[in-house]
C-alpha cells in the first residue's frame, strides 16, 4: 500500500513539477526530473518482490490519480476566479496544460511504466532471480526510453524541430537512467528489506502480461 501510494504521488508531483524549467549546467530541464525517476524506482521494487500482476494494479492506479488531479485542475481553470483573486495567472500556468501535454504524459507513463514492469519480471525468470542492478537498470533504461520516445513528439511535435525534439529526449533518457545508477544501492537495500519483511519473492511463471487483465 505504501508503495503505491508513494508511486501515484511521484507521477502528480512530476506532473505538476514539469512546469518549471531549470539550468543544470549547460542543460536546460524540468524539475519534474527530480521526482519521476523514483516511480520507476518503485516500479522496480513492485515488480520484483511482488510480480506482475501486483505492479499492473499500482501502475494504474497511478494513471487513475494522475488524470484525476489534471481533469481537477482543468476544472478549476475553467471556474471564475473571485474579483480580488491576484494569483490566477500563476494558477492557470500550473494547472491549465494544453491538452495535448495532458495526452503524452499520461500515454507515455503507460507504455514506459508497463515495460519498464514487464522487462523486470521477464529477466528476472531469466536470470533466476539474480544480477537485480542490472535488471533494475536495464529495465529504467527500457521504460525511460520509451516513455521519452511517446512524450516528446506527441507534446511538441510541429513546434520543435526534429533535431530539437531528439536532444530532448536524448538529455531526458540519459539524466533519468543515471539518477537511476546513483541511487541503486538504496534501491538494493529497500528491496532486501521489504522482501525479508514480506517474506515474499515473487517470480512471474506462468502469468499472463495482458495489461488489462486483472
Amino acid at each position: 500500500m505504501l508503495m503505491g501510494v508513494l508511486f501515484s504521488v511521484c507521477l502528480i508531483a512530476a506532473n505538476l513539477l514539469e512546469t518549471k524549467v531549470v539550468q543544470i549546467g549547460g542543460l536546460s530541464v524540468t524539475c519534474g526530473l527530480l521526482v519521476f525517476p523514483i516511480s520507476y524506482i518503485i516500479n522496480d521494487c513492485i515488480a520484483e518482490v511482488w510480480g506482475f500482476a501486483k505492479a499492473r494494479i499500482i501502475i494504474w492506479c497511478g494513471f487513475a490519480m494522475n488524470f484525476f488531479v489534471v481533469a481537477l485542475g482543468l476544472i478549476s481553470v475553467q471556474l471564475p476566479a473571485a474579483p480580488f483573486w491576484e494569483g490566477e495567472e500563476h494558477f492557470n500556468f500550473v494547472f491549465g496544460m494544453a491538452p495535448r501535454i495532458v495526452a503524452g504524459s499520461l500515454l507515455a507513463f503507460l507504455v514506459g511504466s508497463f515495460l519498464n514492469a514487464y522487462v523486470m519480471s521477464r529477466m528476472k525468470l531469466k536470470s533466476e532471480g539474480r544480477h537485480f542492478s542490472l535488471r533494475a537498470i536495464v529495465s529504467t533504461l527500457v521504460g525511460e526510453t520509451a516513455d521519452s520516445l511517446v512524450f516528446f513528439p506527441i507534446a511538441f511535435g510541429g513546434i520543435l524541430t526534429v533535431g530539437q525534439l531528439a536532444t530532448m529526449m536524448a538529455v531526458q533518457i540519459v539524466l533519468k537512467s543515471l539518477y537511476e545508477v546513483v541511487i541503486l544501492p538504496v534501491t538494493i537495500r529497500v528491496v532486501r528489506a521489504v522482501k525479508r519483511m514480506e517474506e515474499t519473492d515473487v517470480y512471474d511463471e506462468g502469468i499472463s502480461y495482458n495489461i488489462f487483465k486483472f
